[in-house]
């Protein structure tokens, strides 16, 4: 073991880093390798990572991180339309404005625990989407949603000499962040968020975030503050929530209130469950697959149906196409809820722990005879 990082933290990042880098090969064979949805896996994954540190490692429950997910993408946008196109500036000022919105509804959250906590934050979230909505219409523009324009100020760019002609894009020096080029920048941002997780879990905050999920109350029995490192933790995971919103703004220019619904604060919570609460690539994953079942699945019709079930005969093709076109297209969400059903009834510790279960079966079984080792005292 390295001062720095463990051998198998290392390879842990490594191949995550390395899925992350293939996917337009990989996932080129399940019809997932085009930019566009590349690039909803990294962002969405990074918003999934962000609310596993304060779910899966401190234990608090929250319905209304798309505030802070909508948050970053307005930021994002407004320093696109005041400052400049490049996107560095942009990632910077969503991360310090959902920090700072997420150190406040956070401090007067966490005042309660729990169920009451949860709801809370729900309650917070709807106010900011309705405010963005309907009254703070100046700032988003209401229903229509914020957008970019040729008339926009941005004085960096002015000050620069910079002219655009055309629908403004943003940039990083200078260049387009369209295509594959968006995926490798997102994906750049999915790789540092899911290093500074490793590090958080794996360091002493990390422990006291575990402390708190494991027994908060008997932490408080002995004098220490738990106030504190939970607030940190929901500041920290504010901050993912708004870097990933600032990524969807740099690869769809536009900010819309629907991004602050409470139902986008309950699918990060499905994806979090859905890939395993608590551990570090669970959450990307179930991310992924959400991301993959809502564009892949949705997409087919019975045309495709029939071109698949085209070896069989007539009349059991006809039924065929009847009976999956219930699962597919508009009925996608019919396929998600049966395999969330599946996942929280035969492995409560998500996908994850069905890795676990398949790794452990190929394990040797010499080195499951080990004498185990005493355990702490609880």
């Amino acid at each position: 073991m390295t001062t720095f990082m463990s051998r198998n933290d290392l390879f842990l990042f490594l191949g995550f880093t390395v899925v992350v880098l293939a996917m337009p090969i990989w996932l080129a064979p399940f019809g997932a390798g085009y930019p566009d949805l590349l690039q909803r896996f990294m962002i969405f994954g990074i918003f999934a990572v962000g609310f596993n540190i304060l779910f899966g490692l401190t234990g608090y429950l929250s319905f209304g991180h798309a505030a802070f997910f909508g948050v970053g993408s307005y930021a994002a946008v407004w320093s696109f339309k005041l400052l400049t196109l490049d996107a560095i500036p942009a990632m910077i000022f969503a991360v310090v404005i959902s920090g700072l919105f997420a150190l406040i509804i956070g401090f007067l959250c966490l005042r309660r625990s729990g169920i009451y906590f949860s709801i809370l934050t729900l309650a917070f979230a709807q106010m900011s989407y309705n405010l963005a909505y309907s009254v703070l219409t100046p700032i988003t523009n209401g229903e229509t949603g914020l957008q970019l324009t040729l008339a926009d100020p941005r004085v960096l760019d002015a000050a620069m000499g910079q002219t655009f002609v055309g629908q403004p894009v943003p940039t990083l020096l200078g260049q387009q962040l369209g295509g594959y080029a968006g995926f490798y920048f997102c994906a750049g941002f999915m790789i540092l968020s899911f290093f500074i997780a490793q590090r958080i879990a794996g360091s002493p905050f990390g422990m006291m975030l575990k402390a708190i999920k494991s027994n908060q109350t008997r932490m408080q029995f002995t004098g220490f503050n738990t106030r504190p490192y939970a607030l940190s933790a929901f500041v920290i995971s504010g901050m993912y929530a708004g870097l990933a919103g600032a990524l969807l703004a740099v690869t769809d220019p536009l900010a819309g209130a629907e991004r602050m619904q409470w139902t986008a604060s309950g699918e990060v919570v499905l994806m979090t469950i859905l890939g395993g609460v608590g551990t570090l690539v669970g959450p990307a994953i179930g991310a992924w697959i959400i991301r993959y079942f809502e564009n892949i699945l949705s997409a087919l019709n019975d045309n495709i149906l029939a071109r698949f079930w085209s070896f069989l005969p007539d009349g059991a093709a006809e039924v065929a196409v009847k009976v999956t076109g219930k699962f597919v297209g508009d009925g996608w969400f019919l396929t998600l809820g049966l395999l969330f059903v599946f996942v929280v009834i035969f492995l409560p510790g998500g996908i994850m722990e069905g890795v676990r279960r398949i790794a452990a079966a190929f394990r040797r079984p010499g080195s499951t005879s080990a004498k185990p080792s005493p355990q702490p005292a609880e």
